[in-house]
């Protein structure tokens, strides 16, 4: 069972909403803060649209929706985050941003309050030097989207106080995901095992190997994954496929991570996959 019943979550995006859902979902108050409230409006209605879907395809009740709203609190102000037990930091993935953010929030939370951050890319013991008590910062790392995806990373840096990671673990479950405990290293499990791999695809793509078609079509027949791998660089974006491969090679001059031409020279004319329809299975990407 869990101690940590309210919760901040600091940025409204796709990721914080997703979140905000998963927490207001299982019981839990939860503060949203955002930098205005243009930013906090759209937030919320993010959600809602989401929430709303679940009800159209019979996953959610009305009443289950509007008690999930219910518990959600947008706010502006760093202050309203003082009586929170954790805070969960899902704003840019640029570090000085969350540093600055994080150095505040540490300043106005109470000193045994657990502060995470949700980044994908950057280091969480580098991060952990933003905050006042630095042993009681860790990484929580969910997946998009939240509310379907079931694993979420907990990530010890190496601050990381004795109980604080026990602590993410119980919390983690008691939301209803799957806690799976990583060290800090660039893309912790899932993405270090999962950016080489996508980048040795397009260059075998760029070299002409088969169609990105049949490359997608063999990896998903042929492995029985859900998506093909060219198919999942839409999805997931190329600009943040780009952006984190970069930033693992900047860490560890590992060639692995190194962002293959192809990609970078998609992300220079635009093609960010799905989100812009340009990529490598859709609009006018290369793959066309």
């Amino acid at each position: 069972m869990s101690d940590i019943h309210n919760v901040a979550v600091l940025g409204f995006g796709t990721m914080g909403a997703g979140i905000v859902q998963v927490v207001a979902a299982s019981g839990r108050e939860v503060t949203v803060l955002e930098a205005d409230q243009a930013r906090a409006d759209a937030g919320l209605d993010r959600l809602r649209s989401f929430l709303d879907g679940g009800v159209q395809r019979g996953k959610l009740t009305e009443s289950g929706r509007d008690a999930v709203l219910a518990r959600v609190h947008p706010v502006t102000d760093v202050t309203a985050l003082a009586g929170s037990d954790l805070v969960i930091e899902a704003v840019t993935e640029r570090a000085d941003v969350k540093r600055e953010l994080l150095g505040r929030v540490a300043a106005v939370v109470a000193e045994d309050a657990l502060i995470v951050t949700n980044t994908s890319a950057l280091s969480v013991t580098d991060l952990a030097g933003a905050v006042s008590n630095p042993e009681r910062f860790a990484g929580l790392h969910f997946f998009n989207p939240a509310p379907l995806m079931k694993v979420v990373e907990v990530v010890r840096a190496l601050q990381s106080g004795p109980g604080v990671v026990d602590r993410l673990v119980a919390f983690v479950e008691a939301i209803g995901k799957d806690p799976v405990v990583v060290k800090d290293r660039p893309g912790f499990l899932v993405n270090h095992l999962l950016m080489p791999y996508l980048n040795d695809v397009i260059a075998e793509y760029d070299a002409e190997l088969a169609s990105a078609e049949d490359i997608d079509t063999a990896i998903r027949l042929g492995l029985g994954y859900k998506l093909g791998p060219l198919e999942l660089l839409d999805l997931i974006g190329l600009d943040v496929h780009e952006h984190a491969t970069r930033s693992a090679y900047d860490a560890t001059l590992d060639p692995r991570f190194a962002p293959p031409p192809l990609l970078q020279q998609m992300v220079a004319a635009g093609y960010h996959g799905n989100k812009n329809g340009q990529g490598f299975r859709t609009g006018k990407g290369n793959a066309q």
